[in-house]
């Protein structure tokens, strides 16, 4: 991953926890009551994949367990991983995408209801993801990928020659040498892995898009609801198909890219389309970006923009993350796939604790709270519910307190331990494991490998609750705490 130059090594540490009386007067324990959208505490934890559904996108015995252990600290919502909306194979990832997943989804409600004694609210994040292929060899790459042009005859001076003699030539060729004979997206898929980009007009099925994903995103919602998900969550953020569209990089010419009006014109359809077949009583938010932090993407002028249009068109919250895109993520080694969170966008996502004069932690706060002005200086009242590197009461309470934030989400903190929202609560802030920004976490991720914590999954491995990850070495989940 990506580092700032400076290399500065940060430890977290906390000064201080509040008692019990003092967190129960806190606006972080205070009840948010908005529409569609009433939390016992202004706690969240936002979507983390963890590697865990079966490879037909099933729910597990260890899906529901990785849930119903969050549920246990009782925060006031989790929001289930990005769960795809298409029929295709999409490896360990959860899926919504026909009925018959319905069933083993509504297990999952049911044990995190009952986990949390019915505190914690349960929303899944629906998700949809173009082609994406591993970085090929570059004999598998010329013979079975590239097709050869009239173009490529002529780079090379060899425009009578066969199709097999020219690829053979293509393999002696340096990489300086190809940059002269392929083009950019060629150059781009030997180096990085094909990659299908919203901008792909030659592609029918990328054309097609702002009229097959609006039905895809509605009925995966109409499953949600029959689950017994409290609301869906429409991903707009990071490198995939609905963020793309709100990208400044989209320049489709069909009135879906372009100025922000049309960049935000699909997402504001499928929207619609969830919002007409859930009803008016059911909480549909999304997650979207504050800032791509690539030069050429959107930022958080955009981001107000988007937030407002959101929020008019009726959306019950809105929830910000920050970069992770596939346009400077890293080269990837020979048969892995481009993993969007290894270039600069991808650490300011999820930075560590290795960083510059600003340190790993809230780096997501004052570009949320802008958005969250925006909004009201517009008249509304969405709820914003801020993430990024924070880990302790103070850090969320101030949030709360200066209103740059309604809901206050931790995601690697709640990772590290699950009942931090217990333990804050109850006065015993003194016990909670402070993440320490490793990435330990993000590295199983990229590597497609069950997610754990460096802090608890070597921890009682022979205990009676410990069930082991695939590699027999790290368990599961965290271990018990009793309050």
């Amino acid at each position: 991953m990506w580092k700032p130059p400076e290399r500065i090594k940060y430890q977290t540490s906390v000064e201080g926890w509040p008692t019990a009386e003092e967190a129960a007067r806190s606006r972080l324990y205070s009840p948010l009551c908005a529409t569609n959208l009433d939390l016992a505490q202004r706690t969240w934890v936002p979507a983390m994949v963890p590697w865990r559904a079966s490879d037909n996108g099933d729910v597990t015995q260890d899906v529901i367990d990785w849930y119903a252990r969050f549920a246990q600290g009782k925060p006031g919502a989790i929001v289930v991983e990005a769960t795809g909306i298409r029929d295709i194979p999409s490896g360990p990832l959860l899926r919504i995408s026909d009925d018959r997943y319905v069933a083993g989804l509504r297990r999952l409600t049911d044990a995190v209801r009952e986990a949390s004694d019915g505190e914690t609210r349960l929303m899944i994040q629906l998700i949809d993801f173009l082609t994406i292929r591993r970085r090929p060899q570059p004999d598998v790459f010329f013979n079975r990928f590239l097709k050869i042009t009239a173009a490529h005859r002529q780079r090379l001076g060899m425009e009578r020659e066969s199709e097999q003699a020219i690829k053979a030539q293509l393999l002696t060729l340096t990489d300086a040498e190809l940059e002269d004979v392929l083009s950019p997206r060629e150059l781009d898929a030997l180096r990085q892995g094909y990659r299908e980009r919203v901008t792909d007009m030659h592609l029918s099925t990328i054309v097609e898009l702002p009229a097959t994903l609006p039905p895809l995103f509605s009925q995966a919602a109409t499953r949600a609801q029959a689950a017994g998900f409290d609301g869906v969550e429409l991903h707009y953020a990071h490198a995939y198909t609905m963020a793309s569209f709100l990208s400044a990089t989209n320049t489709r010419a069909d009135g879906y890219g372009g100025s922000r009006e049309h960049r935000c014109r699909l997402p504001l359809e499928v929207y619609k389309a969830v919002r007409a077949a859930v009803g008016d009583d059911y909480a549909v938010g999304c997650r979207f970006l504050s800032d791509e932090i690539i030069s050429t993407g959107s930022h958080v002028d955009d981001a107000c923009f988007f937030a407002r249009e959101f929020a008019l068109a009726g959306m019950d919250f809105l929830s910000l993350s920050r970069g992770g895109k596939f346009d400077d993520a890293k080269q990837p080694k020979i048969g892995w796939a481009a993993y969007p969170y290894t270039g600069q966008s991808g650490y300011e996502c999820m930075p560590s604790y290795v960083s510059d004069q600003r340190g790993p932690w809230g780096r997501n706060i004052e570009p949320v709270a802008q958005i969250r002005a925006a909004i009201h200086s517009a008249g509304m009242r969405t709820p914003i519910i801020s993430t990024g590197g924070i880990y302790s009461f103070d850090q969320a309470e101030t949030l709360l307190a200066e209103d740059k934030a309604d809901v206050v989400g931790l995601a690697r903190q709640a990772l590290a331990d699950p009942d931090w929202f217990q333990k804050v609560r109850l006065g015993r802030g003194n016990e909670v494991l402070l993440c320490r920004y490793s990435n330990y976490c993000e590295g199983l991720d990229q590597k497609h490998k069950q997610v754990t914590c460096e802090l608890w999954d070597r921890a009682a491995l022979d205990s009676s609750d410990a069930v082991l990850a695939t590699d027999g070495k790290r368990r599961l989940t965290a271990p018990q705490w009793s309050p």
